[in-house]
């Protein structure tokens, strides 16, 4: 069933008399939000999966997910829950003070490389969820029919700030859900690709692949 872009509010337990317009917003405030909602029906989620698939099509490869590039300060709107500041952020263009009170400086800081407030609640564990693996992988039997084999696997994986981490890995730990299939008796084989996986906020599987 589709579901348009307000309707993602009911999915997150948010109230759609928040909903307003959509304005320009940073995208990554829009990867953010769709992703927690399982990417639903809208041209603002289109777009977000289109850029968040984007990102890790080569080269270069990027995180899909920038959190740093979306500012997710206090909007005083009381107990707001952290997806709902969200929500004013990738919406409305930014959060309205309902309050006479001033912003404090660290409201308006963006933190490289890491989300630039707490995210480490669990919450936000669609956030660590995702993971990029990098694969190559290739295998040969060779003139004195021994099987050769190469690998280059690095994952990308996030933290509890959101902060990107890329390291080596192996053709073992790459998910079930990728294309990659080693033939048995060494026949001849080549696989290049870059796959991303994800769960949103409700634990619902999703994962792209990009060949080349």
């Amino acid at each position: 069933m589709k579901r348009h872009f307000p309707a993602l509010l009911l999915g997150i337990g948010l109230s759609t008399a928040v909903v307003s317009p959509a304005a320009a917003y940073p995208v990554d405030c829009a990867i953010l939000l769709c992703l927690a909602g399982g990417f639903p029906a809208s041209a603002e989620c289109a777009h977000a999966r289109a850029v968040f698939i984007r990102r890790i099509t080569p080269w270069p490869i990027e995180p899909p997910l920038q959190i740093w590039n979306c500012p997710m300060r206090a909007s005083f709107r009381g107990e707001a829950k952290p997806l709902e500041r969200l929500f004013d952020i990738a919406v409305r263009g930014g959060p309205v003070p309902i309050n006479s009170v001033p912003e404090t400086p660290w409201a308006h800081q963006l933190v490289q490389g890491r989300a630039d407030v707490d995210i480490s609640g669990p919450a936000f564990d669609f956030v660590r969820s995702i993971r990029v693996f990098e694969i190559t992988y290739q295998q040969h039997r060779n003139r004195d029919g021994g099987c050769k084999s190469s690998e280059s696997v690095y994952l990308g994986s996030y933290g509890a700030q959101g902060k990107y981490r890329r390291r080596r890995s192996s053709a073992t730990a790459v998910p079930s859900a990728s294309d990659l299939s080693v033939p048995a008796d060494c026949l001849g084989y080549r696989h290049r690709s870059v796959f991303v996986e994800w769960r949103d906020a409700k634990g619902s599987y999703g994962h792209e692949e990009v060949h080349y």
